[in-house]
């Protein structure tokens, strides 16, 4: 280990302050007209972003940030879910593209949660999924009225909307027909809510992605993992058929991202052993287009009218921008710019076996000189989601200071296949811990952690996995650093937000009471009385993904077990959206860090 640096200009806290653009999302009918999420203002706020001039003007200016919206088809209004100090349970807002003052869309209703909402390419039609104790309920705003309809309801769990150009269909990704995280299409008349048709296909999921941008045009892109890994398909509406891709085979997972502006191409991501490759295909021709982008992690990209893409695009030592790609993939330069940072060190994809023989694929950081080092094992959040070669100021702030970084993507993370993404369902916290003790013994084989300084760290569900592995394997941590953790899975199931509440549900095929042996099982708080190392947890008071309470339980739990714990609230929802409450947390995860290991 290096000195701690605190200084106001430490490197690592510049990493923290630097601008970046963390999404770009366009208006389907002016090209030039892109909302933007960035942390320029020292938080993620929402901004519109007028192309020609290059102008950003902030939208929101929320105390503690904002992450997500919408914008209108025609590019004249943005759409974000106010909520209360990031609680996630608000009402949707317009507000102009130049600025202005919000509007509420919905005063008549009670305060909801809601995955997000959409507009139909032809700007008439409104569409939004809530979920309340009563399920999931799909609204629709026609244009020219005031009162959004109630258009269709389920106790499953289900997604956002997706509109066709005209708004007169649309598709529902739901659980309705499993019981479980498979998912399945409804497409609904857009007027009436009548089922039109559905799509069932058994243990998989489908997913709608988007329809044709063309109004009258009754194609469906969407993605199915029947095969085993996530590939796309068109499903034409008007004729019921499904026609899947002419497609070579391809290693890993292939997302669907967006039609060209003529529907005739697609944009697709591949995505292997957690590494982007992009390609267009030419639904005509059937001929499938690799493109020469520069290497790292592209979360996004969309078509422009002239034949570019804009896309956006990091690394481990650069933050996200938005980069221009010609129609070979080329880069023609960044359209969006993000702050200048220090040098730092770049990421390395490694893997090896786990407990069952599977390949684990993780990425791996060292600082400068000879190993073995001090390790940070770090696993990501979802569990439905995975780790890619991205800007990670954190990361950086321990190399910096003389500690190896070893991000793990275990078992249940996506891109790596079906039987990868589900074989946690039901068991959560037993096989990514086999995972995380592979990736720990993996790291001292190969001369890169020192065995009694392996801190383990993560936030939600790798909050949650910081916690789990510390009681289920405590000899072999020297400390754990929790962000937004999960600590009793039934008792947040008790105070948590809906969304969240079907998302559990489906992971553990049923709830706390009809899985109570599960939920047990995957409880950190099951094993408190296990726990050897120091803990800090870093816990967000309005979270309504993982409520205040259940951590609150897991402290006192702890404290009479006369266990090593800390917790630091703050005030605000599931994680920080502000630059200088992330490098107050980081300081605190690296004082504890330097306790720990003296």
């Amino acid at each position: 280990m290096k000195l701690l640096d605190l200084t106001d200009n430490a490197p690592w806290k510049k990493r923290f302050r630097a601008a970046r653009v963390a999404w770009a999302r366009p208006a389907a009918n002016n090209p030039d007209h892109i909302l933007v999420c960035s942390n320029q203002s020292g938080a993620l706020q929402l901004y519109g972003w007028h192309v020609p001039s290059n102008r950003l003007t902030q939208l929101t200016h929320r105390t503690n940030g904002y992450s997500n919206g919408t914008i209108s088809a025609n590019g004249r209004f943005v759409y974000y879910l106010d909520d209360a100090q990031g609680d996630e349970l608000g009402h949707y807002m317009r507000v102009p593209f130049d600025g202005g003052e919000p509007e509420d869309l919905t005063p008549t209703l009670p305060r909801y949660a809601s995955w997000g909402c959409e507009e139909s390419h032809d700007g008439q039609t409104i569409s939004f999924m809530t979920a309340s104790q009563t399920g999931f309920r799909l609204y629709v705003l026609p244009a020219g009225t005031d009162e959004p309809q109630p258009l269709w309801h389920a106790t499953a769990l289900s997604f956002s909307p997706t509109l066709s150009a005209n708004g007169e269909q649309i598709a529902i990704t739901t659980t309705l027909h499993s019981g479980s995280l498979d998912t399945s299409l409804i497409v609904l008349n857009g007027r009436s809510g009548e089922t039109l048709a559905e799509l069932v296909e058994p243990e998989a999921s489908l997913s709608a992605v988007q329809f044709s941008p063309i109004s009258g045009d009754q194609r469906l892109l969407a993605t199915s993992n029947a095969s085993g890994y996530t590939h796309p398909f068109i499903w034409d509406l008007a004729s019921n058929t499904v026609e899947p891709l002419h497609l070579p085979n391809l290693d890993g997972e292939l997302y669907a991202w967006d039609w060209s502006e003529n529907g005739r191409y697609l944009l697709l991501a591949q995505l292997n052993q957690a590494t982007h490759q992009l390609y267009t295909y030419d639904l005509e021709s059937h001929i499938l287009t690799k493109l020469a982008h520069p290497a790292g992690t592209l979360s996004s990209g969309f078509s422009r009218s002239d034949g570019t893409l804009f896309v956006n695009w990091q690394d481990a030592t650069h933050p996200p921008i938005i980069l221009a790609l010609d129609a070979s993939g080329q880069a023609i330069g960044t359209v969006l710019s993000a702050g200048d940072v220090p040098n730092g060190h770049d990421w390395h994809s490694v893997t090896f076996p786990t407990s069952d023989g599977s390949p684990i694929q993780a990425w791996v950081a060292t600082p400068d000189g000879d190993g073995p080092f001090p390790t940070i094992l770090h696993t990501h959040g979802g569990p439905t989601a995975v780790m890619t070669n991205v800007f990670h100021a954190e990361a950086q702030a321990w190399l910096d200071h003389g500690f190896a970084f070893l991000s793990v993507n275990y078992r249940g993370s996506t891109t790596f296949g079906k039987a990868f993404e589900r074989a946690i369902w039901g068991q959560l916290g037993n096989l990514e811990i086999d995972d995380m003790v592979a990736a720990r013994n993996w790291a001292v084989a190969n001369n890169i952690a020192q065995p009694n300084a392996i801190l383990l760290t993560g936030g939600s569900y790798g909050g949650y996995l910081t916690l789990q592995a510390l009681g289920r394997r405590p000899e072999l941590w020297a400390g754990g650093m929790a962000g937004v953790a999960i600590a009793d899975w039934k008792l947040m199931y008790e105070d948590q937000a809906e969304t969240l509440r079907g998302y559990q549900r489906a992971l553990f095929g049923g709830t706390p009471d009809e899985k109570p042996e599960a939920h047990c099982a995957s409880s950190p708080i099951t094993y408190a009385a296990n726990i050897q190392a120091p803990i800090l947890v870093i816990q967000g008071s309005n979270d309504t993904r993982c409520p205040a309470r259940q951590m609150q339980v897991y402290e006192q739990k702890l404290n009479g077990l006369g266990k090593q714990i800390q917790v630091h609230w703050f005030d605000a929802g599931h994680g920080s959206y502000q630059n200088e409450q992330q490098i107050e947390h980081q300081e605190l995860k690296m004082r504890f860090a330097y306790q720990v290991l003296g």
